[in-house]
């Protein structure tokens, strides 16, 4: 299966759109890769949260809830003043395929700092029962 990349530098408080939808929906995606990185490797301290969502947010935060059923995805950084190594950690709800735009929202609780990130989707070609469910499902979560 073929992968797409996507990678970006997103401010605090920020939501990037990756757009995927088509318009026919007959292409699938499923996430394989997430990662997060601070703007400034070696910056005294960093505590960013990056979350990735089927819908659109319309409050950025660090809270996380993994039985929010449009969440795909978790990264956290976290670097802090006197630690030599930035721990991370990242999560990704692997078995859900999607057939919409995404979105990715980032909060810094330890600062202001903007984050980068990197992703790869697994392309999945979509017969038209697997079309309409995750259509549905898409529809189903929208707030």
């Amino acid at each position: 299966m073929p992968i797409k990349t996507f990678r970006g530098l997103i401010a605090d408080g920020a939501q990037d759109t990756i757009v995927l939808h088509t318009n026919t929906g007959s292409v699938g995606y499923r996430i394989v890769k997430f990662q997060v990185m601070q703007d400034e490797p070696g910056q005294e301290s960093a505590e960013h949260t990056l979350k990735i969502y089927k819908t659109s947010q319309t409050v950025i935060d660090n809270k996380v809830d993994f039985s929010d059923q449009r969440l795909l995805g978790v990264g956290l950084w976290h670097k802090h003043s006197g630690v030599t190594y930035p721990s991370d950690n990242t999560v990704i709800f692997d078995r859900e395929i999607f057939n919409q735009d995404i979105y990715i929202t980032h909060q810094d609780t330890d600062g202001s700092a903007p984050a980068n990130y990197y992703m790869e989707l697994e392309q999945i070609k979509l017969d038209l029962n697997e079309n309409t469910v995750a259509t549905l499902k898409d529809i189903r979560n929208v707030a």
